[in-house]
């Protein structure tokens, strides 16, 4: 697979912007730029990613593949249209320059348009649910969330204390940070998540686990955010009270935790001892959990790990496998769902028709 997927990456553009465009030395200069890349692509991802953990690696590794991402979808929009471009009798070789010459000049704009997203401070996203038997008292509570922040190779110690500054002018009641906190380990990322102590809520923050935790050091991480004022929410819940009215606000592991011993989700302890006529609001990474907040009655769930995609059109591979890549959906007869973009990003520095988000939710009563 190290090997296999990098080839198709750089097979159909090498095709397109190679083999049917360019001849002569150029042919072969441009073969040997997809050769050296076909090679750089897996080494930087194991150097990086595997046992030697060396961020310049990462960088360089993960940074190619998103843009090798965009080059081979805007290939194969280029090459369907290079087969229409033939029907309709354009020859060669104006058919397969002009081609070539549009889908470099639109891949290399959306991947600079790509990179400044992925960079930037999220936006904020405000979004009211309507919660059914939410009291009076805890109606117009704030429920401000960030997800993905993935502190990892790229140093973000500036953006981490932007994004605190902005949390922060939201006026959090409750903050919400739902899982895949950091990549790597507690030693080496620890200066980036810092500043998420500085976060400010009357009624508490909450964190819980995402699948890249445990790929990590999790317990390193559970620990050094309950270091921070953070209440790790594993398998648990915590009575919100305000002017007289209540919630329940439930945190439940990543399924990835299963393999770890005493982690794995485990929704019936999360609730068990909760008043069954409070709503629940439960914090679960994943948004396919929601299948077992459905059974248990949740009123809300709040998940990311989508990252709505993150580079377009990666969000219909997610589709696959989770039930919904972003907003606010229902499920069963009354469970809700908000399943968060995420705040920062995994890998690539690209976000491509999938902006960051920094999301405000305003639980409100019934009108």
């Amino acid at each position: 697979m190290l090997l296999a997927i990098p080839a198709l990456l750089f097979a159909l553009p090498w095709w397109l912007l190679v083999y049917t465009a360019l001849s002569g030395p150029w042919f072969w200069c441009g073969t040997a730029v997809f050769v050296l890349g076909y090679l750089t692509l897996p080494a930087s991802m194991l150097l990086g990613h595997g046992p030697r953990q060396s961020d310049a690696a990462s960088l360089v590794g993960d940074t190619l593949l998103g843009v090798m991402w965009v080059l081979f979808t805007w290939s194969a929009i280029g090459a369907v249209l290079r087969g229409v471009l033939a029907v309709a009798g354009v020859d060669d070789p104006a058919r397969s320059r002009g081609v070539a010459l549009g889908v470099l000049a639109v891949s290399a704009a959306l991947t600079a348009w790509a990179i400044y997203e992925a960079r930037r401070l999220p936006r904020v996203r405000t979004v009211e649910v309507e919660i059914p038997g939410l009291g009076a008292g805890v109606d117009g509570l704030r429920l401000v969330v960030v997800t993905d922040t993935h502190f990892a190779a790229t140093d973000r110690l500036r953006w981490s204390e932007r994004v605190v500054e902005t949390v922060n002018a939201q006026r959090p009641d409750i903050a919400c940070h739902a899982g895949d906190l950091a990549d790597g380990s507690v030693a080496k990322r620890k200066a980036q998540v810092d500043p998420l102590g500085k976060v400010e809520a009357e009624y508490g923050r909450y964190y819980i686990t995402g699948n890249h935790e445990y790929f990590g050091d999790a317990p390193g991480w559970i620990d050094h955010m309950a270091g921070l004022g953070w209440r790790p929410m594993r398998n648990e819940h915590q009575v919100i009270t305000r002017d007289g009215d209540s919630l329940v606000l439930a945190g439940i592991d990543d399924p990835t935790g299963a393999a770890l011993p005493g982690h794995g989700p485990d929704i019936r302890t999360a609730l068990a001892g909760a008043d069954p006529a409070l709503p629940v609001v439960l914090l679960a990474h994943q948004p396919k959990q929601v299948t077992d907040a459905v059974a248990a009655g949740v009123a809300l769930q709040i998940s990311g790990h989508t990252h709505g995609g993150q580079i377009w059109p990666f969000r219909y591979l997610v589709r696959l496998d989770q039930p919904v890549v972003a907003g606010l959906s229902r499920h069963g007869a009354r469970t809700q769902l908000y399943t968060s973009r995420g705040t920062g990003f995994w890998g690539p520095q690209l976000r491509l028709f999938a902006p960051s988000e920094i999301t405000v939710l305003i639980l409100r009563a019934p009108r």
